[in-house]
């Protein structure tokens, strides 16, 4: 994306300027203003949408223009401009062609890495998240549940990832492991994504029960991505310490033992 000369605020970021209101204070208005009292904006997610680095969804487009009382077109304008034609997707419908392209992605990364789902089952693409995160101590991590974790591997996976990181580390001046519990109203979404390449699975192409099918999508739709990671992760419940995941996983067996 594009972003406005750095003598020259974006239009998001002049609205709040204008206000004499730091990030800080914008987002305790936002959560007042919210039923629920949490809007989900946070400080970095606001700097992010200001400095074009984000794309900012609609819900919070519209949520924003009300605070600051201007049209979305107005304060959203300097995120829709593009550097360019987009990359187009690439489709895959094989079964190890898919995999082969979420280990690579898994394995590339360096800066950022997002996976959503709770039925990874997959051996060598869980392994290849641990190898990178364990090898990359700055990348932050995102994974997004849907419900409680399905399998036996992607259960283990995630203690690993606790034992590889500790959530509330702050030592290389930001959190890297963020792990969250996702409102199970919501319907279950599948992708991995870097800062550089995502792929989505697909429903099969040729079978019911198969795992064969998605899309590899380039740099600027795997920005997009990430920021439903981060978006995501701030409404959800955090699953970050061996007894939440113990707890989590422990109610999910006894619901399914009496169902």
């Amino acid at each position: 994306m594009l972003r406005p000369p750095a003598s020259r605020p974006s239009p998001l970021r002049q609205a709040r300027l204008d206000q004499g209101a730091t990030l800080e204070q914008v987002c305790a208005e936002l959560d007042a203003l919210t039923p629920d009292g949490s809007s989900g904006v946070t400080p970095s997610m606001l700097s992010g949408w200001e400095l074009g680095r984000h794309t900012t969804t609609r819900r919070y487009r519209s949520l924003l223009a009300d605070y600051y009382g201007l049209s979305v077109e107005a304060l959203f304008a300097h995120q829709d401009q593009t550097a360019g034609p987009m990359d187009p997707p690439r489709l895959l419908t094989d079964p190890r062609e898919l995999r082969e392209a979420m280990v690579e992605v898994a394995r590339n990364a360096r800066e950022f890495l997002a996976v959503t789902g709770s039925r990874s089952r997959d051996a060598p693409y869980l392994e290849a998240i641990e190898e990178t995160l364990d090898a990359r101590p700055t990348l932050v991590h995102y994974r997004l549940l849907f419900g409680p974790p399905r399998t036996p591997a992607l259960i283990a996976h995630l203690h690993r990832l606790l034992e590889l990181r500790d959530p509330d580390d702050r030592s290389w001046g930001m959190k890297t492991l963020h792990i969250g519990l996702i409102d199970a109203d919501l319907p279950e979404r599948f992708f991995v994504t870097s800062e550089r390449v995502a792929v989505v699975p697909l429903p099969s192409l040729t079978s019911m029960y198969g795992f064969d099918s998605g899309v590899v999508l380039g740099a600027q739709i795997a920005a997009r991505l990430l920021d439903h990671a981060r978006q995501g992760y701030a409404a959800a419940t955090r699953v970050e310490t061996t007894a939440a995941l113990r707890t989590l996983t422990t109610h999910a067996r006894t619901r399914q033992d009496t169902a």
